[in-house]
């Protein structure tokens, strides 16, 4: 039987064991961007367009999921349905109808031409019949031929009598109304790409890419939502801001410090109209805590290296600024 002083070493060893399981902070990524299961931002045109390998970066990054970056122009229903054309339904409706008309007069005694005694004469009728018939017949198949026919097919006949070869193609500087039926099928021209152009990546850039880099991280473990607004674009900054209430809703804060660059290539650069844009890889290390705010106790630690792409964007000439992240791997 325990006694009493068994109970309470066994009660007080207990109670430690789930104190040191309540204390033991996980490892969490909670720098600024690690919070998407993948990349955040926009990188232009190239935004679902993974960025090209380097030394720093050799595996696919994590896809870009959010973004206000469109995936693509829209491209239309293309389950509607085409209008009809009139001429296709030549003789279904109104001359149908008359045919009706003149079957049903034939057989209360009136017909199309009267006088052959209505349902009496059978022979009349089936005449009639056969005479309604082949005038839709014929006439169907004439304005069919009027349709079918090419506008230009008497000026075709006369080039090919005289020797002369057709010019299938327009001339250059015919109007827009010219066009041939095979053009006209084709439909709109499709929507082009953008047109890119190389960038130039110096070692002031690079100077001014790992400024970003700890610049960004102080400002986000100091929750500085005016100096993250000057850093990134308003998306970014945006994203950032959101982290920053959760965690705030969370009754947690993150603390980072100790950034520092260890390694670091250019993945791509690349100019669209007055923006030009530079992805680069880097693996730095940093210190990276979660705190609770009324305690300031650890509840979460995140490792001390990291390996991102990050994206920047500038107008020509201009300051760079933070405009997509995306987790190395």
């Amino acid at each position: 039987m325990l006694t009493s002083t068994t109970r309470r070493k066994r009660a007080a060893s207990m109670l430690a064991l789930a104190a040191a399981l309540t204390l033991a902070a996980p490892v969490v990524e909670a720098r600024p961007g690690s919070g998407s299961s993948g990349g955040m931002g926009s990188r232009g045109s190239r935004t679902f367009t993974p960025p090209s390998a380097t030394t720093t970066a050799p595996g696919a990054p994590a896809p870009i999921q959010r973004s206000q970056t469109q995936p693509g122009p829209a491209m239309g229903n293309p389950g509607m349905n085409q209008a009809a054309q009139p001429g296709r339904r030549f003789g279904g409706g109104f001359m149908a109808g008359l045919l009706g008309a003149g079957l049903l007069g034939a057989l209360l005694g009136g017909g199309f031409f009267g006088g052959l005694g209505g349902i009496m004469s059978f022979l009349g009728l089936l005449l009639q019949v056969g005479l309604v018939v082949m005038l839709v017949a014929f006439a169907v198949r004439w304005f069919r031929r009027r349709q079918d026919t090419p506008a230009a097919a008497g000026l075709a006949r006369s080039d090919l009598q005289s020797g002369a070869r057709p010019n299938p193609a327009p001339m250059a500087g015919a109007p827009l109304g010219g066009g041939t039926a095979s053009a006209q099928a084709r439909g709109p021209a499709p929507v082009q790409p953008v047109q890119a152009r190389p960038v130039q990546i110096g070692p002031g850039d690079f100077q001014s890419f790992e400024i970003a880099l700890n610049d960004v991280q102080a400002a986000y473990g100091r929750e500085d939502a005016a100096a993250l607004r000057n850093l990134a674009t308003p998306e970014m900054a945006g994203y950032f801001i959101e982290e920053l209430r959760a965690n705030e809703a969370r009754g947690v804060v993150n603390r980072i410090s100790d950034v520092k660059l260890l390694q670091g290539d250019l993945s791509e650069s690349w100019g669209e109209g007055n923006a030009e844009y530079a992805t680069v890889a880097m693996r730095y290390a940093i210190k990276d805590v979660t705190l609770d705010r009324r305690t300031q106790r650890v509840v979460e630690t995140g490792e001390p290296e990291a390996v991102e792409l990050w994206t920047f964007v500038r107008e020509r000439g201009g300051r760079w600024v933070l405009s997509a992240v995306q987790q190395g791997r």
